[in-house]
């Protein structure tokens, strides 16, 4: 069936009209100016969005007011909460997928513009990183991949990780959360994984194709949702903050942070990104254990370089770079033991 596209264009844009409104009535007659509709092809859009879940309030001589958005994660709910001039303006929504980065793989390889983003209500073979499954039950949390087309050579790829990890804790601790980076791609709420980002890319060896940067977040999970070995090690924001997480709200709310933050790294390159990752990270200052596919050694985590990689100061004094592995943060020494 062929999407309804004028349709949907015209109830898009009364969403954003409530939306911009607020707590205040938007006037039946400013729609209609707005839209270039009469007056009763305004209520009937707005019949139709209450049939599809919105709860409009609509009062003589007032207008119309949203009271309340369906808990859903498509075009409808999200594209009026967007400021951005890319990301998301191509919204891929589907019920169930396997993993949203290997659909949006295939859509960047056969052309999908910067910016296009897959979303779904549930992952089937959700993927973290190092081959580890990411857990994914329907309706409750975050999952996306946004297909990105930087003009990047391909060793500077993996700053975006690092760009989404600054963006996606911002927004957490704007919501309600005390949220830090755990290097180099994991977001954690009191030591616990609330979100984690996988990024993937096609390249050649001057020049990137395309990046797909796969985004999970744990918004309103609790610990039944979780197997039984993460419950220990896996959180949500609800379970922070103690409220739900309204989705389409929070997914906009990011994607707007995120386009904010990938334009300045366009703009500026990696200085002020390092900086700010750094702000937030709970790694950097800490005794780490660290282990690659090649080996396993301790020490302090001192900084990220120019490209993100973590510099380790080991118990004989020299630094190592960490390109990737797992960092695990060891237990504060006690004061007087060795």
């Amino acid at each position: 069936m062929a999407p309804e596209t004028s349709e949907q264009t015209q109830e898009e844009l009364i969403l954003s009209f409530l939306a911009d409104g607020g707590e205040d009535f938007t006037s039946g007659e400013a729609l209609s100016s707005k839209l270039g509709l009469s007056r009763t092809a305004v209520w009937k859009h707005v019949e139709a969005l209450r049939g599809k879940g919105y709860r409009i309030e609509a009062l003589p001589a007032r207008g119309y007011r949203l009271v309340e958005v369906p808990d859903r994660l498509t075009a409808l709910e999200l594209s009026p909460l967007l400021a951005t001039h890319d990301l998301g303006h191509t919204i891929h929504f589907h019920e169930t997928l396997g993993s949203t980065n290997e659909l949006a793989f295939r859509l960047a390889h056969d052309g999908a513009e910067h910016g296009e983003v897959v979303i779904t209500e549930q992952q089937t073979a959700g993927k973290g990183r190092r081959g580890r499954a990411w857990v994914s039950p329907p309706g409750l949390n975050l999952y996306f991949s946004a297909i990105l087309r930087p003009e990047l050579p391909p060793q500077r790829a993996p700053e975006l990780t690092l760009v989404a990890a600054v963006a996606l804790t911002e927004v957490l601790r704007e919501a309600g959360a005390e949220a830090f980076i755990k290097w180099p791609n994991d977001v954690q709420i009191d030591g616990r994984k609330v979100a984690g980002i996988l990024t993937e890319l096609s390249a050649e060896p001057e020049r990137v194709h395309f990046v797909v940067l796969g985004v999970g977040v744990n918004l309103n999970a609790q610990p039944e949702h979780f197997p039984e070995e993460l419950r220990a090690t896996a959180t949500s924001l609800a379970q922070a903050r103690g409220q739900k997480v309204p989705r389409a709200l929070f997914a906009a709310s990011l994607w707007n942070r995120l386009e904010e933050w990938l334009d300045l790294h366009l703009e500026t390159g990696f200085d002020a990104i390092r900086q700010r990752w750094k702000e937030l990270s709970s790694t950097l200052g800490q005794d780490v254990l660290v282990r690659t596919d090649r080996r396993e050694f301790r020490g302090l985590a001192e900084d990220i370089d120019a490209s993100g990689a973590l510099l380790v100061r080991t118990e004989d004094g020299s630094v190592e770079r960490v390109l990737a592995g797992d960092v695990e943060r060891l237990r504060p020494r006690v004061t007087g033991q060795p």
